[in-house]
């Protein structure tokens, strides 16, 4: 480092310099302006839906036949964690779930290999089997909704007007996915009356097989008459639902029309799918995506100015109302942290020149800016944007940055004061201090490590955390050794008169406290361990958490009924709830899902699994109060008029979704034990009065109508079972026959019994059948009726039935501290379960857990790399033991901040924890080099640690004050406080610890005394 001097350099070269200062604030400042805004980072969604059907099968023939077929094949991906089925009647649907370390660029082959998997094991299911459904985007995220509702115009008018107003918005240069949402397919119903169907005689596969075969497309040739060709085209297919009434059938020498036989009627899917409701109003969902790398903030504008002109086109009556705005979220939200990273320059800027002065707190303050703008430089180049993390690694990272430029500019004024040129000031701070700084902001960057190599869904949530402060303490080393030399030279006076002449009543209090704990060295050792031993056995009343709620005013009302209920039953359900909201004050606008979920408008969000048991609200609130206003009046209409109906109330939330917080897993191989055992479970949570709102993911049977075929009567008719079931299902159900080609649309053509033949059970029983040779025959005289019970749903995980047991909090308690409590009772429950049998924890505590394993994976490597760099700057055992000490004891620091503040422990909070040991180290390397040094200038080794511990007493105060009062803006933040007040915590104990507990430590570890007063010149007399 003495070799060649960058500080001298800089100054030789002082156009050049300033030049390059002048590019760096330029550029800087576009790509700040070129960065994209969103409102969190992007984590990649490690999960895959693979779903599969066969129509007609009982739940558990499904779970054999099909389910454990996939879920088995599926266990041989390398990278699986987890699969999750939901096995329903004819369906399964299988969410693949990786491990949480599998990297992302590794994703797009694993699903390929999915797919490739499934085609393998194709033929192993039974002929009934139709097929495999794939969705590998479940984590598409749709950050702009519109809601179209419509006066005077049928469904199908409206959905026309949107597929126009889709086609326009896939036209924009960023818009990337672009789907709609509660449309309703037309259908065409032919209702039979079996009875007179049966009466006349006519076979009804034979009526479906003549419009089958008459709306057919098929080539009917070319004439090649010469030069030309003349293509032929045969008619009959159908063109509107009036031309299937005059169709005729040929039955035994007589004509009937169609519509002598069946109702002939053009709807809407009958029961829907799904249902979109805007304020309680049917509507359509247009859900709208952005490209991947866009700038939500500019996306959002452009499509504002598209759907603006897209309204003025559109016919009075057609109501477009928006929904979910991102755009304006994400603004709002850089909005609100670019206030709180001015305000921190403003604290830091305050901090530098009432400590420094006016000339050269300005020297700090003018490195502020040039560090800023590399970093943005570098963000944009490693394809960062500015989201809820990197701009609070911004905030943390601005206390810190200066601390590079104060000790340098502290050093030049110290030099100054010593009667040295500027010139020659500034070139000993990079022969003198350089190397340690540069050693010290490397240890605090390791501090980050286990952030950065987090492979986990919250590391990669929190990457940018890493990579923005390893940037911007790195960029701050570059600027304090090259750049502040420079400005400190023009600013700064040619000479300076020394503040040690008078010394101000702190820097005397410090000074006498100083010798006291040198002096009593052991006692002073035995206070710190003793507060850090009372940090650990404090740490109990620390509240753990995984990542907070979100503070944005949206509330998501879950309703979920029983799981064999109807949609209808599902959107009445849904509908009593849109009624109170009505007239509620507060609320902006709410919109309604009903048999699905919402879609994805933020990435965190917890998305469900669609079934007509289901439904969501989401309400747009006014503001923070208002939510909490709108969310009692909802629980209380829920627990007086929806009795039996599960309604939870949650806000949205931040980090990887986990749902109801306080989950437990029951599994087990026999589904009637899990089922049993499931409820006892409920009965050991709800002993904790903490937790509300008990309830399992499945559990209840449902009714079924046993059909048994009176096998002999019905061969001896001339009926298989087939046909009974077929018949049955047309009736119930409906079957597709043929398309009606309508524009771009397919109509289907569906045949199904008239309303008094599918809507009771008892009518089933007065169901025709026509024999083979055409005869009637009663269903009763083929059957018997009877009742059962089977599942209507089944969960299962890694191909065991799983039951879930989840709760919710009422009251301040963290999941981790209800989970605490409740082990031992849930240890007695697991030890009495049958062989075979376990429970697992789930929610928030099993989330938190599975991220915070990477982390400790990654300590290790935080560790080697903190002490080969302490090891290269000390060159002494003993030293680093010194410096490393000085380590843990932070917690000191945070566990005061967090108990009095009552602050949970979290994710982020604990990445601060963890961070605070390399700012620690730093300071400690910092002080302990500066002991060396005047120990090998011949300083008596006592009287160098209390010179040293003086000298750098005023820097690294200036660098916690700084590096804590910058936190001041983020701790009003729900994601960040914690993370603050932990950070400001145990930078001020590690200020104390590092002035005074190293000092006394040095001298324990090198057995130091101190020595007795002198001839002057030999020393301070102490």
């Amino acid at each position: 480092m003495k070799s060649f001097n960058l500080s001298d350099w800089a100054l030789h070269h002082r156009s050049f310099v300033w030049f390059l200062m002048i590019v760096s604030m330029l550029v800087g400042a576009l790509a700040y302006i070129n960065l994209g805004r969103e409102e969190d980072p992007p984590f990649t969604i490690k999960t895959m839906v693979v779903s599969g059907a066969m129509p007609g099968a009982t739940v558990r023939e499904m779970t054999t036949q099909v389910t454990d077929r996939m879920e088995k094949k599926l266990q041989e991906l390398d990278s699986l964690d987890y699969t999750r089925s939901i096995t329903t009647p004819g369906r399964t649907v299988i969410f693949v779930n990786l491990l949480p370390t599998t990297k992302s660029g590794e994703i797009t082959g694993i699903w390929t290999r999915v797919r490739h998997m499934m085609a393998d094991i194709r033929g192993e299911f039974p002929s009934e089997f139709q097929g495999f459904g794939f969705n590998d985007e479940f984590g598409d995220v749709f950050g702009n909704i519109y809601a179209f509702t419509a006066d005077g115009f049928s469904p199908r008018q409206l959905r026309d007007y949107v597929d126009g107003v889709r086609t326009r918005v896939l036209q924009l240069d960023e818009a990337g996915k672009v789907e709609l949402v509660g449309a309703q397919d037309e259908k065409v119903f032919l209702e039979f009356s079996l009875r007179k169907i049966a009466g006349l005689g006519i076979d009804q596969q034979a009526i479906i097989d003549t419009l089958k075969a008459q709306n057919a497309i098929a080539p009917s040739g070319i004439i090649h008459s010469g030069p030309e060709r003349i293509f032929v085209r045969v008619s009959g297919q159908f063109d509107a639902a009036t031309s299937l009434d005059a169709i005729n059938f040929r039955v035994n020498d007589r004509f009937f029309r169609l519509g002598d036989v069946a109702t002939i009627t053009r709807g809407y899917e009958d029961p829907p799918a799904e249902l979109f409701r805007y304020n309680g109003e049917p509507a359509i969902g247009l859900a709208i995506g952005m490209r991947k790398g866009g700038n939500i903030v500019d996306f959002g504008e452009t499509l504002k100015e598209e759907m603006a002109r897209i309204v003025s086109d559109l016919p009075v009556g057609i109501g477009v109302h928006l929904v979910a705005d991102q755009s304006a979220v994400v603004e709002e939200s850089v909005g609100g942290f670019t206030k709180a990273l001015l305000e921190a320059v403003l604290i830091v800027l305050a901090v530098s020149f009432v400590s420094l002065g006016f000339r050269a707190g300005f020297v700090v303050t003018l490195s502020i800016p040039l560090v800023l703008a590399m970093t943005f430089i570098g963000m944009e180049y490693a394809g960062l944007t500015l989201q809820r993390i990197s701009l609070g690694a911004l905030i943390i990272a601005l206390g810190l940055l200066v601390d590079d430029a104060m000790i340098a500019i502290e050093t030049m004024v110290s030099r100054l004061e010593k009667g040295e040129s500027r010139e020659k000031a500034a070139s000993f701070a990079w022969t003198s201090i350089a190397f340690p700084m540069l050693s010290g902001t490397l240890v605090t960057v390791a501090g980050f490590l286990p952030i950065g190599f987090n492979n986990s869904n919250a590391g990669e949530y929190t990457f940018s955390l890493f990579v923005v402060i390893a940037l911007a303490l790195v960029l701050s080393w570059i600027v304090a050794v090259l750049f502040t030399p420079l400005i400190g030279v023009l600013l700064l006076p040619k000479s300076m008169h020394t503040h040690d002449a008078k010394p101000g009543f702190a820097r005397r209090a410090f000074s006498h406290v100083l010798r006291g704990a040198m002096r009593w060295r052991w006692l002073t050792i035995l206070v710190t361990v003793a507060l850090f031993a009372g940090s650990l056995y404090s740490m109990r009343f620390v509240q753990q958490q995984f990542f907070p709620t979100s503070d944005r005013p949206e509330l998501v009302v879950d309703v979920t009924l029983r799981r064999n209920a109807s949609i209808e039953d599902t959107a009445r359900a849904i509908g009593r709830l849109e009624a109170e909201l009505a007239g509620e004050d507060g609320i902006d606008h709410f919109s309604s899902y009903v048999g699905r979920p919402a879609e994805r408008f933020i990435l965190a969000y917890d998305v469900q699994p669609s079934n007509p048991f289901f439904g969501q609200i989401v309400i747009v609130n006014a503001d923070l109060a208002a939510r909490a206003r709108v969310r009692e009046t909802v629980e209380r209409f829920a627990r007086e008029h929806l009795v039996g109906i599960d309604v939870y109330v949650k806000n949205l939330e931040l980090g990887p979704p986990v749902g109801r917080p306080v989950q437990y897993r029951l599994g087990g191989p026999d589904i009637e034990i899990v089922r049993a055992k499931a409820r006892d479970l409920a009965a050991v949570m709800a002993e904790d009065p903490r937790l509300k709102s008990i309830v399992t993911d499945w559990n209840e049977p449902a009714r079924s109508l046993k059909v048994e075929i009176l096998q002999d009567k019905a061969r001896q008719l001339g009926v298989t079972s087939q046909q009974i079931a077929a018949t049955l299902n047309l009736v119930l159900d409906g079957s597709t026959v043929t398309e009606l080609r309508d524009d771009i649309y397919l109509v289907d053509v569906v045949a199904r019994g008239q309303p008094s033949d599918r809507e009771s059970i008892a009518a089933i029983e007065n169901l025709q059948l026509t024999s083979a040779s055409g005869a009637s025959i009663p269903l009763s005289s083929l059957v018997s009726y009877g009742y059962a019970y089977e599942d209507p749903i089944l969960y299962s995980r890694s191909r065991i039935p799983t039951i879930t047991v989840s709760a919710a909090i009422q009251g301040p308690a963290q999941p981790a501290t209800i989970v605490t409590a409740l082990a031992p009772r849930i240890e007695a429950f697991r030890r009495s379960l049958p062989p075979g049998y376990d429970v697992a924890i789930g929610g928030a505590v099993e989330s938190s857990t599975e991220s915070q394993g990477p982390i400790a994976a990654v300590v290790p490597l935080m560790l080697v790399a903190m002490l080969t760099l302490i090891m290269i700057q000390m060159q002494s055992f003993r030293a680093m033991f010194i410096v490393v000490c000085a380590a843990p004891l932070g917690l000191i620091g945070v566990v005061a901040a967090l108990v009095p503040s009552g602050a949970p422990l979290g994710f982020v909070a604990i990445l601060g924890v963890l961070a605070l040991i390399g700012i620690l180290i730093r300071n400690s390397i910092i002080l302990v080099h500066q002991i060396e040094v005047l120990r090998e200038e011949g300083v008596h080794p006592w009287i160098a640690v209390f010179e040293a511990s003086e000298m750098r007493a005023r820097p690294i105060v200036l660098t916690a004050a700084a590096a804590s009062l910058a936190l001041i803006p983020i701790s009003r933040e729900v994601f960040w406080g914690p993370m603050a007040y932990a950070m400001m915590g145990g930078i001020i104990a590690g200020t104390l610890i590092t002035l005074l507990f190293i000092p006394a430590l040095y001298l324990a570890v090198f057995r130091l005394r101190e020595p007795t007063p002198g001839p002057a010149g030999q020393g301070h007399a102490v």
